[in-house]
């Protein structure tokens, strides 16, 4: 059987959705769990063990775990510090270091464009503490791992690759891990800047927007690479199947989508990928109040990376305590 390839995404969660809709058979290699306890957050764990399965959902080997929450598109401070409740507890699970390893944070993306300012402004909410081993308290030391982060920008801004500075850090700094900070692309609309996802295959920066560059993984680092990730835009080709989708149950507009009926999603894809690149090529479309949702989501993020790196300090308390 020859599977349609998802729309752009960089979740591993909807690639294999997309599988999952043109198959019933399991796929070796292939597991997932699914953690939905919480009524406003659903927690699911991609696991990629096998060849067969790598080459069917597109994504490498290793574990995906995606932490959804629809109620982050709105301003909601218990859910956000729920959120990064379960994301340092995701986190932790994927840390494989001892409390004294040092770690290095990366914040990728353009600072100066919106929808890629994630890592950035995650950046600058992450307690570095390289620098402070003389200075903590004897009550915070063993619990306050090394950290230093670094915000290298894109090609465009300094003319180097992105990996080029970081394997020039990493060779200096001689990290044990490296977080990889990066807005995504999603394939639905309903998850932008409402889902989180953590990786342990590093990252390839910009290419859930078609534009490859040379990835940050361990192979190329030398170190194991994390990967942390917020989808801040869709394709154009999104937003017009869910306004199919949504005028196809509409009763008013029902009858003028008819024809359509009788097409799987597969096929309403392949027609809208033919129609679409004529009119809106690569179109990509984040929305319109994304500089405060990037705000926000960076304080999750940043604050369930702080409490799963140092897990004996009290966040709410953090700056007291290191000043």
């Amino acid at each position: 059987m020859e599977f349609l390839k998802p729309l752009q995404t960089d979740l591993a969660v909807e690639a294999r959705e997309n599988i999952v809709e043109q198959t019933s058979a399991p796929i070796s290699g292939l597991h997932v769990e699914n953690d939905e306890n919480d009524e406003d957050v659903t927690i699911t764990r991609v696991t990629i063990d096998s060849d067969q399965a790598q080459q069917m959902v597109g994504k490498p080997k290793g574990i995906y775990v995606t932490v959804e929450a629809p109620g982050l598109r709105y301003k909601n401070t218990p859910l956000s510090a729920k959120v990064m409740n379960y994301v340092a507890q995701e986190l932790a699970k994927l840390l494989h270091v001892s409390s004294d390893a040092t770690i290095l944070i990366v914040g990728l993306g353009n600072w100066n464009v919106t929808p890629d300012a994630l890592g950035p402004r995650t950046i600058d909410k992450i307690v570095v503490t390289r620098h402070l081993d003389d200075l903590l308290s004897p009550e915070l030391k063993g619990g306050v791992r090394r950290v230093c982060a670094l915000a290298p920008g894109v090609l465009g801004l300094t003319g180097m690759e992105t990996a080029e500075i970081i394997k020039g850090v990493v060779a200096e700094v001689k990290p044990q891990t490296v977080i990889a900070i990066d807005a995504l692309a999603a394939a639905s609309s309903s998850r932008v800047v409402t889902t989180i996802q953590l990786s342990t295959t590093g990252i390839h920066p910009g290419s859930g927007v078609g534009n490859k560059r040379f990835g940050l993984t361990e192979d190329s680092l030398g170190v194991p690479v994390i990967a942390i990730g917020v989808p801040t835009v869709v394709h154009a080709s999104t937003i017009a199947m869910d306004t199919i989708h949504i005028l196809q149950e509409h009763a008013a507009f029902a009858r003028y989508f008819k024809s359509l009926e009788t097409l799987s999603d597969q096929d309403q894809q392949k027609v809208i990928r033919q129609v679409l690149p004529d009119i809106l090529g690569d179109m990509m479309v984040t929305p319109k109040e994304v500089d405060r949702m990037i705000d926000d989501i960076a304080v999750v993020v940043a604050g369930g990376i702080n409490q799963a790196l140092h897990p004996n300090i009290d966040y709410e308390n953090i700056h007291m305590y290191l000043h």
